[in-house]
C-alpha cells in the first residue's frame, strides 16, 4: 500500500499479481493496516517491521479491548485483565503466528465498542469513528468475519439501549462495505459459486480442540480456550446474573457461545444446511473465523470476574494466570533471505516479467512466498496468492504447471526464478543464491 502511494498511484491496486492476465486487481488486505505498516517498513526494512507490526497488534488489541471495559465501569486492574485475555487469546496468537491479517482486524470489533460507548457520552465524532472501525472489518477483505461482528454490534447497541439510529446506520454501512467487496473481489472470483463442503470439513475442529494446547498441522482448526480462562469467564456471566444484569449476561455468553459452536463446523449438528442457506456463509470454508468475536466476549467476561474482587493484587494475580494459561508455542523463527542476491541481480536487468517455479495455485499458501519475493524485486507476475483469485489467473496457473515452459512469450515472461529443481526452458543462468536460481530467457 506504501509503495503505491510513494509511486503516485492507486493503494488499492495490486499491479504485479496475476499479470498480464487481468486488470491491476482491488487489494482489500491494504486497508487498514497498510497504512500503519508503510512507515514501520520505510524505517525499519521488512524484516523488523513485520516483526514491529507483529508486537504492535498484541499491544492495540489489549489497549481497544481495556479501554472498551473501562467505559463499562469496571475497576482499572479487571479492564486491564480483559484486555490480556483478548490481547493472549491463543486463536488471534495462532492467526498472527499465520501472518494472517484476521488477527490484526479482531481489534477493530474492539474499538468499535470502545468508540460506541465515547461517542454515547461525548462528541458524536466518536460515534463516527465507531462506524469506520465496524465498516473496515469487511473493507479489510474479513467478510466471514464481518457476518458476526456486524449482528454483534447491533444488538450490544440495542442492549445498551442509545443512539440507536446511529447503530443502525453503522451497519447498514458496514454492510454496505460487505457488498462493495463482494461486488469487487468475490463475486467473479473462483469460489463465487461457493466453497464445496469438502473444504469445510477439511476446517472443522472436535470439541477436543477447544482445550488441546496442540498445534494441528491446520492451525485454522487450532481453537484452544485455554484451561483457566473458560472459568473465569464462567464465573463472570454467573456474577453478571447475579447483578441482574441479563441482557448484558446473555449478549456475552452468547457472543462467547455461538461463534464456538459455529466453529465446530462438520462436527455440528445441522450446520450443513445453515451453510447452503445462510446468505454469506456459503462463501466460506473456515468456521472458526468468528472466534474473535467470542475471544472478545470471554474476555470481557473475565473483567466482569476479577472486577467483582476487591482483595489487593487480584488483577495482578490474574494476569500472572492469564500469561500462563493462554500460553501458546505458535511462534517460530523463519528465514527471511531478505536480501537475496539471485533476485538483487534482476534489479538492474531489462525489463520483463518473472516466473516462479514450482508454480502454486493462487488459493495455496505456498505462493504467498512470490509475494515477498516480489517485494525485494517489484516486477509483474503471472502468479499471486488469493483465495478469491480471478479464473482467469487460476486457469493459466493450472496450465503452467503441466507446462511451464509454453506460452512464456505471450506472459511477456523474460525470467524463471526457481526455488526448487525445475526445468530452465533452455534460458541462461543469470544468478545463484541458496535455493533460488534466477535464468533469464532468449
Amino acid at each position: 500500500m506504501g509503495h503505491q502511494l510513494e509511486s503516485g498511484r492507486k493503494p488499492w491496486r495490486d499491479p504485479y499479481s496475476f499479470q498480464p492476465l487481468i486488470e491491476p486487481r482491488l487489494n482489500f488486505a491494504g486497508w487498514p493496516f497498510g497504512l500503519v505498516y508503510w512507515p514501520l517498513h520505510r524505517a525499519l526494512g521488512t524484516v523488523w517491521a513485520w516483526n514491529a507490526f507483529a508486537l504492535l497488534g498484541f499491544v492495540g488489541a489489549g489497549s481497544f479491548a481495556a479501554l472498551w471495559l473501562r467505559e463499562l465501569r469496571l475497576r482499572r486492574g479487571a479492564a486491564l485483565a480483559g484486555g490480556l485475555a483478548f490481547s493472549l487469546a491463543p486463536y488471534l496468537a495462532a492467526q498472527a503466528a499465520a501472518g494472517h491479517l484476521l488477527a490484526w482486524v479482531s481489534m477493530l470489533l474492539a474499538l468499535s465498542l470502545l468508540a460506541w460507548e465515547r461517542g454515547l457520552r461525548s462528541s458524536p465524532l466518536w460515534l463516527i469513528l465507531s462506524a469506520v472501525a465496524l465498516a473496515s472489518i469487511p473493507l479489510s477483505g474479513q467478510v466471514h468475519l464481518a457476518l458476526g461482528a456486524i449482528p454483534f454490534f447491533l444488538v450490544y447497541a440495542v442492549v445498551r439501549g442509545q443512539a440507536l439510529p446511529a447503530a443502525i446506520g453503522a451497519a447498514l454501512l458496514a454492510i454496505g462495505a460487505g457488498l462493495l467487496v463482494y461486488v469487487a473481489a468475490i463475486r467473479d472470483a473462483v469460489g463465487a459459486g461457493g466453497r464445496s463442503f469438502a473444504q469445510v470439513e477439511r476446517y472443522s475442529p472436535g470439541t477436543d480442540a477447544f482445550l488441546s494446547r496442540d498445534v494441528p498441522a491446520e492451525i485454522e482448526r487450532f481453537v484452544f480456550l485455554g484451561w483457566v480462562t473458560p472459568l473465569l469467564a464462567l464465573a463472570g456471566l454467573g456474577l453478571l446474573l447475579a447483578a441482574r444484569r441479563f441482557q448484558l449476561a446473555a449478549l456475552l455468553g452468547l457472543g462467547a457461545l455461538v461463534p464456538m459452536l459455529l466453529a465446530l463446523g462438520t462436527n455440528l449438528p445441522g450446520y450443513e444446511t445453515l451453510w447452503r442457506h445462510l446468505p454469506g456463509l456459503e462463501s466460506t470454508r473456515v468456521p472458526a473465523r468468528l472466534m474473535p468475536v467470542a475471544c472478545l466476549c470471554l474476555a470481557a467476561l473475565v473483567a466482569f470476574a476479577v472486577t467483582r474482587v476487591t482483595w489487593p493484587g487480584t488483577a495482578a494475580l490474574v494476569a500472572i494466570v492469564l500469561l500462563l494459561d493462554l500460553h501458546v508455542g505458535v511462534f517460530e523463527r523463519a528465514p527471511a533471505d531478505e536480501g537475496n542476491q539471485a533476485y538483487a541481480a534482476m534489479r538492474t536487468a531489462p525489463p520483463g516479467r518473472v516466473l516462479e517455479i514450482p508454480v502454486f495455485l493462487p488459493d495455496r499458501q505456498e505462493a504467498s512466498v512470490y509475494l515477498y519475493s516480489t517485494m525485494q524485486v517489484r516486477r509483474e507476475h503471472p502468479s499471486g496468492y488469493s483465495t478469491l483469485a480471478p479464473p482467469e489467473a487460476d486457469r493459466e496457473l493450472r496450465r503452467l504447471q503441466r507446462a511451464p515452459c509454453t506460452g512464456l512469450d505471450a506472459l511477456g515472461v523474460r525470467y524463471l526464478a526457481l526455488h526448487a529443481a525445475g526445468p530452465t526452458c533452455g534460458g541462461r543462468l543469470l544468478a545463484r543464491n541458496g535455493a533460488v536460481s534466477v535464468y533469464a530467457l532468449r
